[in-house]
């Protein structure tokens, strides 16, 4: 994560952890900080006021606190009963899985052990004395909103280690997941540095007795000592992936030194060639997701999280697979009806399109499409063009080549992100008019596929040997014990507009 809005974007939001309904799916965008969160719509609020009214009938009903029936099965359900009422029948949800708490747990207990692979996570330490990392507090009440820490004081606990584990593996049916990070020109900004994401996946996985956790290693190009950093890593931290992001600086792209392309031959061929030599040919790009202004406030580098670099490189290294992270989704510029209403017209989805139509374009078979905070963002601010989304990459790059991410923990526990995309289905208009395939049962081919075989299968996890020993580790251990007993805050844990 890291902030690309500027300081008077900044004031136009609020802490999503404070400011925002609790509701098991959000009802507003959250952002991450890399892109503006829209304000909340008309159809939205009436989503929340439904959920509101639903919950608050079936809580007295049952004899319980609205915001504890929220956390159950039954509260989630209800959510997408509401924005099916207000979006239309998107969700494949019942009245009486919303009305049933027995029910709906028990649906949710058939599909806990759904495999999951969650290509997209990220947590921070803050021991400034051993680590020098970011402090996501000081940063917000010195550069965004000094009120912020007068009314809820921010703290670094609910991006930190203990937390991301909670969200994650104990209140999710998140099975194993990769350990990203963000790279910015002046290192004491880092997140966590590629030893400590190391670390954190050697953590991980001795708590649980199982391999849990990936990580990547944040490649920094054009950077003085990037190269030899390649090599350090290649030799000690051995990741299973690399990160990149093509315009260099994510906390300042406007004034960055260091954007690159994937496609320029002397700087990142000899690293391509590095990675095929050490067997680890993956690499996540991040791509999109940029404010809405980005042609002003990003006017040196916003060219750089486009993906017209991607074909020559993807061609010209058909070794290595190339994983573009959020799909390269250029953010809502404008109004959510107004976005979908140009696909509707064009068929067209920003850069999103572009990506899709790489492999048929230049005869390549290495190109994925990574969903995190894309599908999330969509689906809350307008769930038809969320599927809209998906049937476009789905029917490009094949379902084969898209990958579930969800950017956890900036919006806390994964898991309305989980049910959303469980539920959720193509509507048949869609399908016939673009040549759409549905996507399926809940746990069919194609969404299993996304959920989890295809990064399995790109990582080469052996799942015979892996999912018997996660299905009986400590972590399932906590989980299965308390899955009647809803553990899940609802809590985001990133930035919403500023209500009127």
């Amino acid at each position: 994560m890291g902030i690309l809005l500027s300081d008077v974007e900044l004031s136009q939001t609020e802490p999503a952890e404070r400011a925002a309904f609790r509701s098991p799916v959000p009802t507003q965008v959250v952002s991450n900080g890399e892109y503006n969160p829209l304000p909340q719509t008309a159809d939205q609020r009436r989503v929340e006021a439904r959920i509101k009214e639903l919950a608050g009938a079936q809580a007295r009903r049952l004899g319980m606190h609205r915001r504890h029936f929220l956390r159950t099965a039954a509260g989630m359900a209800t959510a997408f009963v509401a924005m099916n009422e207000v979006f239309g029948p998107l969700f494949q949800v019942s009245r009486a899985e919303a009305a049933e708490p027995e029910a709906a747990t028990e649906r949710a207990r058939q599909l806990a052990k759904q495999f999951i692979l969650d290509d997209q996570l990220h947590f921070v330490r803050d021991d400034y004395k051993e680590d020098g990392l970011l402090s996501l507090a000081q940063y917000a009440a010195e550069h965004w909103n000094p009120d912020i820490a007068k009314d809820a004081p921010m703290t670094l606990a609910r991006y930190k280690f203990n937390n991301f584990v909670k969200e994650v593996y104990l209140d999710s049916d998140t099975k194993i997941g990769l350990l990203s990070g963000a790279p910015f020109d002046d290192k004491a900004w880092w997140f966590l540095s590629n030893d400590q994401i190391n670390n954190a996946r050697k953590m991980v996985n001795g708590i649980a007795g199982t391999t849990r956790l990936m990580s990547h290693a944040v490649v920094t190009p054009k950077q003085e000592g990037w190269e030899e950093e390649v090599d350090r890593c290649i030799d000690v931290v051995k990741p299973n992936s690399w990160k990149g992001y093509t315009i260099g600086d994510p906390l300042k792209p406007a004034t960055t030194k260091f954007p690159w392309r994937l496609d320029d031959e002397k700087v990142m061929y000899p690293f391509y060639e590095k990675i095929v030599k050490a067997g680890s040919p993956i690499f996540c790009i991040h791509k999109g997701l940029l404010p809405a202004d980005y042609e002003k406030s990003v006017a040196g580098a916003w060219q750089y999280a486009t993906v017209d670099d991607l074909p020559k490189a993807a061609k010209d290294w058909p070794q290595i697979t190339f994983v573009i992270y959020h799909s390269a989704l250029q953010p809502f510029q404008e109004s959510p009806d107004a976005a979908l209403a140009r696909f509707e017209s064009t068929g067209r989805i920003n850069w999103v399109t572009d990506l899709a139509e790489i492999p048929q374009k230049h005869g390549v078979g290495n190109v994925y499409a990574d969903i995190g905070t894309s599908f999330a963002t969509a689906c809350v601010t307008n769930p038809r063009f969320a599927a809209a989304m998906m049937g476009t990459l789905v029917k490009g790059l094949g379902f084969n080549h898209v990958l579930w991410g969800t950017d956890s923990v900036w919006y806390g526990s994964p898991q309305w992100q989980i049910e959303a995309f469980r539920r959720i289905e193509i509507p048949e208009d869609l399908q016939q008019k673009h040549g759409f395939a549905a996507l399926g049962p809940t746990d069919g081919v194609v969404k299993s596929a996304i959920f989890g075989y295809n990064a399995a299968q790109l990582y080469k996890l052996d799942l015979h040997a892996e999912l018997p020993g996660i299905e009986n580790d400590r972590f399932a251990a906590i989980r299965y014990a308390e899955f009647d007993q809803p553990r899940r805050s609802n809590a985001a844990y990133g930035y919403v507009a500023r209500r009127g």
